[in-house]
């Protein structure tokens, strides 16, 4: 099982970014997926996740009604629509999986981690 994430960048306060990951291995179509990210010198945050069908997703507080997780069960990716972006939401952004069909929003369920891409965001 392979993630690998794409897509950051340096962005603008109130500006929009569209994070993918690209997942390579068995089940795809089958397991929970999540995004977590991670600011200098804290600890690695929920995001969002999303469940096997799609139906089913959940977001972190700071980022409701700003951010939208999807996914492509035939293009095997999940994707993160950032907009309204705050410079509070500068980190690296990782996609996990829990190799599983539950979802959570506790980093110790997830098996599986992408490397991160970094956003910026600028005041």
């Amino acid at each position: 099982v392979q993630l690998q994430a794409f897509g950051g960048g340096l962005v603008q306060a109130g500006g929009s970014l569209r994070l993918s990951c690209a997942y390579s291995g068995r089940a795809f179509s089958t397991y929970a997926l999540g995004w977590f990210r991670q600011a200098p010198g804290k600890e690695r945050d929920f995001v969002a996740t999303i469940s096997w069908t799609g139906r089913i997703t959940y977001y972190a507080d700071s980022v409701k009604g700003r951010f939208t997780i999807s996914r492509d069960n035939a293009k095997n990716t999940v994707d993160l629509q950032m907009n309204s972006l705050k410079p509070e939401d500068t980190a690296v952004y990782f996609c996990a999986t829990t190799g599983s069909i539950s979802t959570s929003s506790d980093r110790n369920d997830y098996e599986y981690w992408g490397q991160g891409t970094q956003v910026t965001v600028s005041s």
